[in-house]
């Protein structure tokens, strides 16, 4: 008997959504950084479990918006809950303990609230999730059973799973509590299909999760990339080029380096990903544009699976 599951997997930044939607479909399809908000569209993994498919919508992080990109970003994440058979609130477990402390100050006190307004709207909404408590194995066992008892009072979850999505704990054992829950269908994808992102955007978001992990702090939040070609050579080898696109003229020499070099650096990271995940050597040619306002412009959006939110 085929069975078929759409599971909405939501959470604040950083929270670990796509490490643990990576580790159930057991591959990379998200790409996964230490910078909150790096997930922009919703990208499914698709899994299976006997005869059960589950297809998990790793949606952006959601938090209070201020920018056009910020809201497009969190109206795609609600978007996310539209016709899911099952939800997945995925809680940094000691970040949300320590936001919601005392002392509490920055990325945790945010963090915490974020997670906070997401229980209060699906409590609004009457959703009902499964609560996937993650980077369990940095907090004490007293101190997490209390987090459990505390989010549990809230009335939004009907299972509690301890995870450690970036090393496995627990994985196995939510994804059979989400295949138990499938209903009888049709699966939605063949069953030897991981992700539903076409190989152009999923180069883009190597070279922009590489771009992430490349400037730290300096990284300039309103920047694209965008796959221009993909051709073949005579030799029959893959040429990819790729713009790098940023909202001001001071943002280019950030992302080039001096002499060039960290743009080298980025190229050299985003081509050896590929050629692993493409099975085959890559050349990649990447170039860095500036233009402004482009995260106001609908096609980019579009692009990213998003619709512009006033």
């Amino acid at each position: 008997m085929k069975k078929c599951a759409f599971v909405a997997v939501i959470g604040a930044p950083n929270a670990g959504k796509s490490t643990l939607v990576n580790a159930m479909v057991g591959a990379k399809v998200s790409i996964v950084t230490q910078k909150v908000q790096t997930t922009r569209t919703r990208i499914r993994g698709v899994a299976m479990v006997d005869e059960t498919q589950l297809v998990f919508v790793d949606t952006p992080g959601i938090f209070a918006p201020r920018r056009r990109l910020d809201r497009a970003m969190v109206a795609a994440a609600w978007e996310g809950l539209d016709g899911a058979d099952a939800i997945v609130l995925v809680v940094d477990a000691d970040a949300y303990r320590e936001g919601n402390s005392a002392s509490a100050k920055g990325a945790a006190r945010k963090s915490a609230a974020d997670t906070d307004a997401i229980i209060a709207e699906l409590k609004k909404r009457g959703a009902k999730a499964v609560l996937a408590l993650n980077k369990i194995d940095r907090m004490a066992r007293d101190k997490l059973l209390a987090l459990i008892s505390e989010l549990n009072e809230h009335g939004v979850f009907d299972e509690t799973f301890l995870i450690s999505a970036s090393k496995g704990y627990g994985v196995d054992d939510l994804k059979a509590c989400l295949a138990a829950r499938a209903p009888e269908g049709e699966w939605m994808y063949p069953e030897d299909q991981l992700s539903d992102i076409s190989e152009r955007l999923m180069a883009a978001e190597v070279t922009r999760e590489k771009i992430y992990l490349r400037l730290h702090e300096e990284l300039p939040y309103e920047s694209t990339v965008e796959t221009d070609s993909w051709t073949r050579t005579k030799k029959n080898e893959l040429r990819i080029e790729q713009t790098i696109y940023v909202s001001r003229e001071g943002h280019k020499p950030i992302v080039l380096g001096k002499g060039g070099q960290t743009l080298k650096a980025i190229g050299e990271a985003a081509r050896g990903e590929l050629s692993e995940l493409l099975g085959e050597p890559v050349h990649l040619f990447l170039h860095v544009k500036v233009r402004q306002g482009w995260a106001d412009e609908a096609a980019r959006y579009r692009g990213m699976g998003l619709e512009i939110v006033d």
